[in-house]
């Protein structure tokens, strides 16, 4: 029986937006057919570049279209709350880049709307849907190597401070927590579940944004060690030392790449063989949790995003970041 073909529009053609359509391009039964800018230009320029049908310069007006079955928010963090309201108020179905709002209050406003509407709704949080990260989530589930004990996870690039930069810009989530920090900080919740406490400190741009956040989670039996930083590039891994062996996701471990284990001095590289940029397979499933009619993932749940959101806003607190 053939699949039902997806239809997708887009809010916001920026950066991350065009990784996405060039991914959904290769999968079969999913056809992007409406883009939505602020700039009709740019609306234009994307529409043409991806082969979609229609180009707004209104998100309403994309938000009201007939022909589109679900939306793609790639708009700056502090709009994600407006922007898939008013997708979820007209019935179509919301995946929404991470982080998923601004802090615990909008993204529960987010929930509560998707429930009462009835539709769809997830966050697009890319890596939990990776196969080498879903390859080592299960290692350590099972306990293959026996229980963790530290996680050294971290996320750090260079750009040349911009107050006109969405980056920078404090009053749209900019600064390392909310737009990388979110990665290691993911990590260790969906390897290690919930710390028993927290420790964080911070460095900040002149403009308020934090220019680096160093965290550490404790459990009982396990240490998990974070870092953000937008002051210089850094490995971008996550090591994961077990009793038995180490575990390592390798450079940029939040997207496509290999994973190392090393045990009893030898040490093993698993090639995944991605053909894709990686936004594949969380599309992938949405479109069939669409296709099946459901209105929450089991795999990006709601709790896990509530929780998430709550352990970024602790973080927030404890190093005296306000939006």
């Amino acid at each position: 029986m053939k699949k039902k073909t997806i239809k997708w529009g887009i809010i916001g053609p920026g950066k991350i937006a065009n990784k996405f359509a060039k991914d959904l391009a290769t999968l079969e039964n999913a056809e992007l057919v409406a883009v939505a800018s602020r700039s009709k230009e740019k609306a234009v320029d994307f529409a043409n570049k991806y082969n979609a049908e229609k180009a707004y310069d209104s998100y309403l007006e994309l938000a009201k279209d007939s022909d589109v079955d679900a939306v793609y928010i790639a708009t700056p963090h502090s709009f994600h709350k407006e922007h898939a309201i008013l997708c979820l108020q007209h019935k179509k179905a919301v995946l929404c880049e991470k982080p998923f709002a601004m802090n615990l209050q909008e993204v529960e406003e987010m929930i509560d709307v998707a429930k009462e509407n009835n539709v769809l709704l997830m966050e697009a949080l890319w890596t939990y849907f990776l196969p080498h990260y879903k390859y080592v989530l299960d290692i350590i589930k099972s306990e293959k190597f026996g229980k963790v004990k530290t996680l050294e996870s971290d996320f750090g690039f260079y750009n040349v401070y911009n107050t006109d930069s969405r980056l920078f810009k404090k009053e749209v989530g900019g600064g390392s927590l909310l737009d990388i920090g979110i990665y290691p900080i993911f990590a260790a919740l969906s390897s290690l579940g919930n710390p028993d406490s927290i420790k964080a400190e911070a460095t900040f741009f002149e403009n308020g944004a934090d220019s680096e956040c160093n965290v550490i989670f404790n459990y009982k039996t396990a240490k998990a060690f974070l870092r953000s930083t937008l002051l210089e590039k850094t490995p971008t891994n996550a090591i994961f030392t077990l009793e038995k062996a180490i575990v390592i996701i390798n450079t940029r471990f939040h997207e496509p790449t290999t994973v190392s284990i090393i045990e009893n001095g030898s040490e093993e590289i698993i090639d995944f063989n991605y053909n894709t940029i990686g936004y594949s397979f969380e599309t992938e499933h949405f479109n069939q949790l669409l296709r099946e009619n459901k209105t929450e993932s089991d795999i990006m749940t709601f709790d896990f995003s509530l929780n998430l959101i709550k352990t970024l806003d602790k973080v927030r607190n404890i190093i005296g970041l306000e939006y």
